[in-house]
């Protein structure tokens, strides 16, 4: 149940891969085709980088009264371990199936509504613009990969801190055991909270992200 808490990629994965989608931007151009290559590429390369903090950002959250990892480097060091270092890439497979069209429809949605908007109605605040097309792409792609982190997150989970491991046949066969033991709406529980997180947060993230860019642009024109 408290897995419930701890939300999917949502606006941690778009900040990590913010830096790299404006370099696949710089080279490409805005088609829609080109966003959701630019985004996804951006999304895996970002995923892949911080993915065993990731592993022991979950593991320390779903800790309870027992204290089995303290600490972060203690925390690696015993993953690795009771593990092996492929314990810190529990569930990259998931992360990297479900990251790639997470951030690629987040930047797609964003992008294609924020352009849709602004020609539209050019005289909207850009501020409110970002925020509002932020929230929307949250949305969108929560909805599409939810179940992917899901399955991620059950992954990573697997036989840590002296769990019982119940999933042993990879991604498929985590989907297969959710969907017989729980049912098709199983891959969707906890998307309540994970749509209350996400649509303020993603918002704020582009809307910050837009705010700081435009001030950066500036400055050496101002000096």
């Amino acid at each position: 149940k408290r897995e419930r808490k701890k939300s999917g990629w949502g606006n941690q994965q778009i900040m990590q891969s913010l830096p790299f989608m404006e370099r696949y931007k710089e080279n490409i151009s805005a088609d829609l085709a080109i966003r959701l290559i630019g985004g996804g590429a951006a999304g895996v390369t970002a995923a892949t980088l911080t993915y065993p903090v990731d592993v022991l950002r979950t593991q320390l959250a779903a800790q309870t009264k027992i204290m089995y990892y303290r600490g972060i480097s203690r925390s690696l060091y015993t993953i690795s371990k009771d593990e092996g270092i492929k314990g810190l890439y529990k569930g990259l497979g998931a992360t990297l199936l479900g990251v790639g069209p997470n951030i690629a429809i987040s930047f797609c949605a964003y992008e294609t509504l924020r352009s849709f908007w602004e020609f539209e109605r050019p005289h909207d605040s850009p501020v409110a613009v970002s925020l509002a097309c932020g929230s929307l792409s949250g949305i969108a792609s929560s909805s599409a990969t939810f179940p992917l982190d899901l399955v991620r997150r059950r992954m990573q989970l697997e036989g840590a801190g002296g769990r019982a491991r119940v999933y042993n046949s990879g991604i498929v066969g985590t989907f297969k055991h959710i969907i017989k033991t729980e049912g098709w709406t199983g891959l969707y529980r906890g998307i309540l909270p994970e749509y209350l997180k996400v649509v303020p947060s993603v918002g704020i993230v582009f809307m910050t992200y837009e705010i700081m860019k435009t001030i950066l642009s500036r400055r050496p024109l101002e000096e």
